[in-house]
């Protein structure tokens, strides 16, 4: 397997399940209704916040992999459009992990020796580094999601 196959599977698992922490994005949200993706809970993002930022950030990087420039802004990756009903949250669910999969199988396509090139501006480092830190960035908020999910459950 090359190194960008691997990458690709690394951030299909944390997405769908298959990666060594036994947990995934899409099991996590499979019993998350909209009004508990919506609860604010002790003052932490909500559900939908943390799954709307992880999504930002695979969002930007998907277009650059479809040859667009990268357009992003770290102030921008919490601002949720309202969700105010089960349809709004689940078109969210849906196009994280729609874009989920899009993103993984540009990635396959990638050369090898690309990923040691730089990201779009040498400021952000190579594309290996942008692509591990999304894993490890989607991975982090998952635990975010995870916990909070179980906080709203047992209260």
């Amino acid at each position: 397997m090359t190194t960008v196959q691997q990458i690709a599977k690394h951030f299909r698992d944390v997405h769908f399940g298959g990666n060594w922490t036994a947990v995934n994005l899409k099991d996590a949200l499979a019993d998350v209704d909209w009004q508990v993706a919506t609860t604010r809970i002790n003052g932490l993002n909500t559900i939908a916040v943390l799954v709307f930022h992880v999504n930002y950030y695979v969002d930007a990087v998907l277009k650059v992999l479809q040859g667009e420039p990268l357009q992003a802004s770290d102030k921008l990756s919490f601002d949720l459009p309202p969700v105010t009903s089960e349809e709004d949250w689940q078109r969210l669910v849906n196009k994280t992990l729609v874009q989920a999969e899009s993103f993984a199988g540009l990635v396959e396509r990638l050369a090898e020796k690309q990923l040691s090139e730089d990201f779009t501006d040498g400021k952000y480092g190579t594309w290996y580094r942008n692509l591990a830190g999304i894993i490890e960035h989607t991975h982090y908020h998952l635990g975010q999601i995870v916990v909070i999910k179980k906080i709203i459950k047992e209260a």
